[in-house]
């Protein structure tokens, strides 16, 4: 975490954008302090009526996983090497990323608030249980595999957002598919920094690193929404619902995760990874194998069916 620490200012530089240069929510929003505004919401609200009821429901997931920010904020001021009551380079990485991250769950909210589609009071109930059960993502409080799990993760919530606006201009919508094109422009940005942390760490441990990989892919990476519920349900049991909508949707589906998990092989050079012990070797050969083994199961994966009502949706 040192090694890395001596490089974060050109990470930031490269990867995080300045405050006062970057768009904010009401950027992309009607602007309530001029005249129009209230003509600008109901051309809104017209565009938001033809989107899908799925559409909907994975737009919801997603900007109540954005709210969670706090939890994320807390676990990740908790990694090894990484102390919020000490000043330094990794406390500004994460609070800096956090700032960046927390425009996403402001924006989708004053969307979804303005369009007239959601049930705003039953999103904000699994909001706040969703930060109040936080998550369990089995990284511990280890470097290697939180920034595992972070490049994955940034990785996927592009994707999901990237898709949620094509489907968006697809049905004539370009506000909300500029919305969320540049939410995930930030979570390219985002993924590319972890990756490079990765990067880093197979330089001067490979075998640790590898073995980390290993470990992180036999768990599978879980969502960091994945214990999203809503009133009267149990813990996790409107998540599968959200998942299931994804999917239908193409928004993020399994082959999404097998591709993830490709990209990363490449990003990392696992196949060319040299000075590895024999539990380095085998972890390496166990990953290279992963992605044929799970594209057979997800060939025998039939696509779920619509049959839950979220409370989210008016």
């Amino acid at each position: 975490m040192r090694y890395i620490e001596g490089k974060l200012d050109v990470v930031m530089a490269e990867f995080l954008k300045p405050v006062e240069e970057y768009w904010q929510p009401s950027d992309l929003l009607p602007d309530a302090t001029q005249e129009n505004f209230l003509e600008e919401v109901k051309l809104l609200r017209e565009s938001a009526r033809e989107l899908p009821y799925d559409h909907i429901a994975v737009l919801v997931g997603d900007t109540i996983t954005e709210e969670a920010l706090p939890t994320y904020e807390s676990w990740l001021m908790d990694v090894t090497g990484i102390n919020q009551h000490d000043p330094s380079a990794w406390t500004k990485w994460v609070r800096n990323w956090t700032a960046e991250e927390n425009r996403h769950g402001d924006l989708l909210n004053k969307y979804l608030y303005l369009s007239g589609r959601v049930n705003m009071r039953a999103m904000e109930v699994s909001t706040q249980y969703l930060i109040a059960d936080g998550f369990d993502i089995q990284t511990g409080r280890d470097p290697y595999r939180n920034f595992v799990y972070t490049s994955f993760q940034e990785l996927a919530t592009n994707i999901s957002h990237r898709r949620t606006a094509t489907l968006a201009k697809q049905a004539g919508n370009a506000q909300l598919s500029k919305i969320c094109g540049v939410i995930a422009s930030d979570e390219m940005r985002h993924a590319k920094a972890y990756k490079s942390f990765v990067s880093q760490i197979f330089e001067i441990d490979p075998t640790g690193m590898m073995l980390a990989f290993e470990d992180m892919m036999r768990k599978k990476i879980v969502m960091p929404a994945h214990f999203l519920r809503e009133t009267g349900v149990q813990i996790g049991q409107t998540f599968s619902h959200f998942s299931d909508a994804a999917q239908r949707l193409g928004v993020y589906t399994t082959h999404d995760y097998i591709n993830i998990l490709d990209s990363l092989l490449t990003e990392w050079q696992i196949a060319y990874m040299e000075d590895l012990n024999d539990a380095g070797q085998r972890a390496r050969d166990y990953l290279m194998a992963l992605p044929d083994r799970l594209r057979r199961v997800a060939e025998r994966t039939k696509l779920p069916e619509l049959d839950y009502q979220f409370t989210w949706i008016a």
